[in-house]
């Protein structure tokens, strides 16, 4: 028999009293941390939350557009993109993106051009998500988290253009919500049909596993048509919402205005 040497086992005395930590790291999410760590954490999520909530209270009802930063202006997804951004302003609605190039540039530029509301929620990152100048009024996010509430609490529609992981993350954990009735009557479009017939496959397989329900389903319009995705979310806005005004508080400084943050 193979003798194991204590280092082999190293769970086998694990108690309240101790910790694993990872060498050379003081990330939040790669090890536990100090409980004054965890509460100054606490604190600069809660101050995200706030300062992304009072950037985006006077946004007005939302579209947001997901999809690759990495697209150029010349690429046909870029244009599409623009397309959307453009109509979601003709229908009397804002723009809202992730905030940086690509696809999200694209969307609020298609707004911004034609008369519309472009917002933007960016994340602090070092590569890729320096914001684009077609947006009325942005906020920068330090955590993924908070930036993906944010997006989903004032939007009333996604749609998903061709993107990577951060793209596809938005749209299962939208499917999520939908399913478990978290969020009800938000339609999603998912744009580009070859691009996306091996996610359309996969759902296609997990309805056959029973894993899914097809109704998990219905609220998600797979298309090659701006206009079609376009009639998708005009259907439900107008079967389940109304517009409530919402007035600024002079006493929390608020004001209605398009002015860039």
């Amino acid at each position: 028999m193979k003798h194991e040497e204590p280092h082999d086992r190293p769970f086998e005395k694990f108690s309240p009293e101790y910790e694993m930590k990872l060498k050379g790291t003081a990330e939040f999410l790669e090890a536990p941390q100090s409980r004054r760590y965890n509460l100054r954490f606490a604190i600069r999520v809660f101050w995200e939350m706030l300062k992304g909530l009072r950037a985006l209270h006077f946004a007005g009802p939302c579209i947001t557009v997901f999809g690759s930063a990495r697209f150029n202006e010349n690429h046909p997804y870029y244009k599409k993109a623009y397309e959307f951004g453009k109509a979601i302003s003709e229908m009397g609605g804002t723009v809202m993106t992730g905030g940086g190039p690509g696809i999200m540039e694209a969307a609020n530029r298609g707004a911004f051009e034609n008369g519309g509301r472009s917002v933007g929620c960016n994340i602090v990152l070092a590569h890729e998500q320096e914001p684009n100048p077609y947006m009325h009024r942005w906020v920068m996010i330090r955590y993924f988290f908070v930036r993906k509430v944010l997006l989903l609490k004032y939007s009333y529609g996604f749609v998903v253009m061709p993107g990577g992981f951060g793209t596809m993350d938005e749209l299962f954990e939208t499917c999520t919500l939908i399913q478990t009735g978290t969020i009800r009557n938000f339609p999603v479009v998912v744009y580009g049909t070859e691009y996306h017939e091996p996610l359309r496959r996969f759902f296609e397989k997990m309805m056959a596993e029973k894993t899914i329900n097809e109704s998990d389903l219905q609220l998600v319009l797979f298309t090659d048509d701006v206009q079609e995705g376009m009639e998708h979310i005009r259907k439900y806005l107008r079967e389940n919402y109304y517009q409530k005004p919402v007035k600024p508080l002079p006493w929390l400084f608020e004001r209605r205005n398009n002015k860039k943050k």
